[in-house]
């Protein structure tokens, strides 16, 4: 859940997700993962934001959209960026020069 700081600032949610890059490699919009799921797209915009921590249910139900295990869409640490995954799965390629 999120609530008001100091200021009235928002309260960032302690559930980190990677719909954005979801949705930006899949060439979907947040309207069409918002009627998808079933809720508004501003939904998807502040869980993308991290302004809002999904439900249990919302949460299985995005990823089944995505056809992701939980871990790979949410995660209560940062992920990791991509491209660092990449350049590290390169490195480490036995038949790839490092």
């Amino acid at each position: 859940m999120t609530g008001k700081g100091k200021r009235g600032e928002r309260k960032k949610t302690a559930v980190h997700n990677r719909l954005a890059v979801l949705r930006a490699e899949r060439g979907v919009s947040r309207a069409e993962l918002a009627a998808e799921v079933g809720v508004n797209p501003q939904t998807i915009g502040f869980l993308e934001r991290g302004d809002y921590g999904p439900s249990a249910e919302l949460g299985l139900k995005i990823c089944e959209f995505f056809g992701l295990p939980f871990e790979a869409v949410f995660s209560l640490r940062p992920f990791a960026p991509m491209s660092s995954q990449l350049y590290r799965s390169a490195d480490q390629d036995p038949g790839g020069q490092p």
